[in-house]
């Protein structure tokens, strides 16, 4: 399913989900713009800045991973997001969800978060859908709770507090 899913164009309602692995380059570069921002770099456990080559060198790697989906979420010339799935195994997968901070489409977070819900249940077929998320990260913390998604842990993930959340699908 998952090879399938690299190599297929896929849709939810109006918007475009593009593999990571589809990207042209200005998609490519676009991404990593938003990945390397002070306003996202801050919430990641890899708080470095991303080279060109090492970005590139990732998406490669997403070609082989048969346990990893990344997608570029694009509405007509807007781009909002990305969405990328972790873990993926029969029944659960990690996910994660990056906003770009420049749209100005309200409820992007809302969006992305529904476009990663209906692919780990609809296209995926998991039962559970996981995620971890800085403590100090309140608004997708909310976030996450409006879509019902439940505290079930927490950890230190280098020397930071994070909390361990997971939805039932």
């Amino acid at each position: 399913m998952i090879e399938k899913l690299k190599e297929t164009p896929l849709s939810y309602k109006s918007y475009n989900l593009i593999n990571f692995i589809q990207t042209n380059d200005k998609e490519k570069k676009l991404i990593l713009k938003w990945r390397n921002s002070d306003d996202v770099r801050q919430w990641m456990v890899n708080k470095s800045i991303i080279t060109l080559e090492e970005h590139y060198n990732y998406i490669d790697s997403l070609k082989d991973k048969k346990d990893k989906l990344c997608f570029l979420v694009k509405e007509e010339e807007n781009y909002l997001g990305i969405v990328e799935f972790d873990e993926i195994n029969a029944k659960s997968a990690f996910f994660g969800l990056n906003a770009n901070s420049d749209t100005k489409i309200k409820g992007v977070g809302r969006i992305l978060e529904s476009i990663s819900i209906y692919i780990a249940k609809e296209l995926l077929g998991l039962k559970k859908l996981k995620l971890y998320v800085f403590i100090e990260n309140k608004q997708v913390i909310n976030l996450h709770k409006k879509f019902a998604f439940n505290i079930v842990s927490s950890d230190l993930i280098d020397k930071q507090e994070v909390i361990y959340m997971e939805k039932i699908l």
